[in-house]
């Protein structure tokens, strides 16, 4: 079998059409887990399953419930599927769910799927052909009409061989799932376990979780780390897109993870009451659906009833598709892509669904073209398609983006200013970058720095490179320096020096660090002008094998001393005397030589160069041959 990634399968249907008995003949689990399930014989909640593949590959699978009164469960589960197994009893053949359920898929676009028809060994050869048949008919116009039909029994295992060779071929047709953008995993299960803390369940849509991440839980807005990860039942380190996954989770607990929220990347994604989409209303709809008519929302995991806000007409016809306005009642996650379904509000049938087109928009005047122009274009045009890239690059210069979209540099330079105009995107200094990710790391910057000041407790903050690279690879320094400004600007952060810290951080020195620091500013202040070079200094006062920087930094940070250059300090009270000593000596002339400035202060001659090389730099004084002459001298 050729390499394969990480893959969902899913399974659709009727209810009672065998569905659980398939997966637990393929794959040895009993999915339905619940003593209910297990004394109805039917499935209520989502059962879950490892598929071994062979050759070391192992596919989720996904089992959803068939009966009607569940059809908000199977929409929890179906959304992102790879491939789905539409299950048919052979006695019964294409039942109401059977229609629903593939209708259910059509609007979420699956691509890939197999017709399976249980339960052959309990009816002739000939009425298995007769029930193909009606079931080709049923699919005819759909992605299943030219699907390969399993002919199967989980009761004898009749045919399953063949169903697992041709699942194999199937996924084989699936482009594997990028795993380099951001973290995205709608929730489907959550429950706590006894001395083990809240474990949630899902399917990882998109990028990677380590062990140890710290991830942001919506649209309870509170962050978790990750103390342990399974995949199919086994504990690992790390896991990509496209796996089920279970992950334990520390500093949340069960009430703050219902179903449908969604575990993301920190900072990059916000829930949203309201949302654009378009949506395609179904042809056999049993009626129009009117402004501002209530329906139900099912989107990835999680649910809402939403208020139809129709922006060019009055009504929407069964069959007919048109951009909307969605107004839920409560906030859900929503990501530009995502297929969704509408089901009536009552009773409740599935009667469409479509494709978000925009997450956080401005509520909308009615009958606008240039509202309706700006939707289409988010929704099919390259707009669309060039944000998207961005947010897969993270960040980008010009060039860049023209090689991945294959636009021309003065329509993209248009497109990219439109978008800015919009509020999508932003320029930092000549990178380009999504607005939904300067905001991710303007709150990711407090977070990474405030980790740092917990590891290194006597630094006034972390160094502005090291910050940089943390927030990533590719963000260009003036780039770094523009998003700095912008934080410093809004005070989710704050600046020392080199340093950057947090608001209200202050350094912790313990009561031994006090000592040596206590120690050091000591010397420095009664040695005076006649102070020796930092070595010696350690040396002197028997402190050698101390890390010194992290000390000296503290001190000249918290104002007690001036470092001259990286072997010479002095203590600030001697360095203010000899800025007074400078400007008195230009009150009297107009050049001075080192030997001049050497009597004044009554040092030697090493510390005084190194004085005068740091006011050089500082603008008080400029060199002209071997004198100095005043600049911008200190007031």
């Amino acid at each position: 079998m050729a390499e394969l990634g990480h893959y969902i399968i899913g399974t659709a249907g009727h209810v009672d059409h065998g569905k659980s008995a398939l997966i637990r003949a393929l794959t040895g689990i009993e999915t339905d887990r619940l003593g209910e399930e297990q004394k109805r014989g039917i499935s209520i909640e989502l059962g879950f399953a490892p598929l071994d593949l062979g050759d070391g590959q192992i596919a989720g699978v996904v089992d959803v419930p068939g009966h009607e009164k569940f059809i908000p469960q199977m929409l929890s589960g179906i959304a992102g599927i790879d491939l789905v197994l539409l299950v048919i009893d052979a006695n019964e053949g294409v039942m109401p769910q059977t229609r629903e359920h593939l209708q259910i898929m059509e609007l979420l676009q699956v691509k890939n799927g197999i017709l399976v028809l249980s339960k052959s060994d309990l009816v002739e050869p000939d009425w298995l052909d007769i029930v193909e048949e009606e079931i080709r008919e049923q699919v005819a116009g759909t992605f299943l009409e030219k699907a390969p039909c399993c002919r199967v029994s989980s009761i004898t295992g009749a045919g399953l061989p063949a169903l697992m060779d041709t699942i194999r071929e199937q996924l084989q047709r699936v482009p594997v799932r990028d795993s380099s953008g951001a973290v995205r995993l709608p929730v489907d299960r959550c429950f706590s376990i006894s001395g083990f803390g809240t474990v949630i369940t899902g399917t990882l849509s998109s990028g990677k979780i380590n062990t140890g991440d710290t991830l942001e839980i919506l649209p309870a807005t509170v962050s978790a780390r990750v103390r342990e990860i399974q995949a199919h039942d086994q504990a690992v380190d790390e896991v990509v897109a496209g796996q089920r996954v279970a992950l334990n989770l520390s500093g949340v607990n069960r009430d703050q993870l219902p179903r449908g929220s969604v575990i993301g990347t920190p900072g990059l994604f916000r829930t949203s009451d309201r949302i654009d989409v378009r949506l395609n209303l179904l042809a056999d709809a049993p009626r129009p659906i009117k402004f501002r008519k209530p329906v139900h929302l099912h989107l990835g995991t999680g649910r809402s009833v939403a208020k139809v806000v129709l922006l060019d007409r009055d009504e929407l016809a069964p069959g007919e598709e048109a951009l909307v306005q969605l107004v839920l009642d409560r906030p859900l996650l929503a990501y530009r892509g995502d297929r969704f379904i509408v089901r009536s509000y009552s009773p409740m049938v599935t009667i469409g669904g479509g494709m978000v087109i925009d997450t956080e928009p401005q509520k909308h005047k009615r009958f606008r073209n240039e509202v309706t122009k700006r939707l289409n274009d988010l929704a099919s045009g390259d707009l669309g398609f060039w944000l998207q890239k961005l947010d897969e690059l993270k960040v980008a210069r010009l060039r860049e983006l023209e090689k991945q979209t294959g636009t021309g540099r003065e329509q993209l330079l248009q497109g990219l200013e439109k978008l800015k105009t919009e509020g999508e995107v932003e320029l930092l200094a000549e990178q380009w970058v999504t607005a939904a990710r300067v905001r991710s790391w303007k709150q990711q910057m407090p977070q990474i720095a405030g980790d740092y000041q917990l590891k290194h407790h006597l630094c006034h903050g972390i160094p502005r490179a090291t910050l940089q690279s943390q927030l990533a690879d590719n963000l260009a320094p003036k780039a770094f320096e523009v998003l700095l400004q912008w934080a410093l600007e809004e005070k989710v952060i704050k600046q020392n020096g080199d340093l950057i810290a947090t608001i209200d951080w202050q350094p912790q020195p313990t009561a031994e660090e006090l000592q040596i620091l206590e120690k050091l500013e000591s010397y420095f202040r009664t040695s005076g002008f006649q102070v020796k070079n930092n070595k010696d200094v350690l040396l002197q006062l028997g402190l050698e094998g101390l890390d010194s920087e992290v000390y000296f930094s503290y001190l000249v940070l918290e104002g007690s001393l001036v470092r001259l250059n990286n072997e010479s300090s002095l203590h600030m009270e001697c360095y203010q005397q000899a800025k007074k000593a400078l400007v008195d000596i230009f009150a009297q002339q107009d050049t001075m030589s080192l030997a001049e400035f050497r009597d004044k202060v009554g040092s030697g001659r090493k510390q005084v160069q190194a004085l005068l090389e740091l006011f050089d730099s500082c603008k008080y004084t400029r060199r002209v041959e071997d004198k100095r002459v005043a600049w911008q001298l200190p007031i």
